[in-house]
């Protein structure tokens, strides 16, 4: 978990804790495979996958205010090749306001 939280400190201070524990435990499975535990989202299909899932399932978020966050995810997190798949969902969450839904 302490991996987790570092990587989403290095673009949000102080982490919530809980809500990173609810990343992964939403996560599960996925992170197991160093390919699904990555999120790349230059990839259009990945973006739908994000948009249609996470966003709209745990976040609440049609997809224009999933793809804004994405977005600002995105930008924030540029120059990083290796997205973390926690640390973006943190980070959405966190753009769009809905970091409540998860903790």
């Amino acid at each position: 978990m302490s991996d987790y939280t570092a990587d989403i400190a290095k673009y949000s201070p102080n982490p919530n804790e809980a809500v990173v524990k609810a990343i992964v435990k939403y996560c599960g499975i996925a992170l197991k495979s160093a390919d699904s535990a990555i999120v790349a989202l230059s990839d259009k299909d990945e973006v739908a996958t994000v948009c249609k899932g996470f966003a709209a399932k745990k976040l609440g978020l049609d997809q224009a205010a999933a793809e804004a966050g994405l977005k600002t995810v995105a930008a924030k997190m540029k120059g990083n090749n290796r997205k973390s798949r926690v640390t973006v969902y943190y980070l959405l969450a966190e753009a769009t306001g809905t970091l409540g839904k998860l903790g």
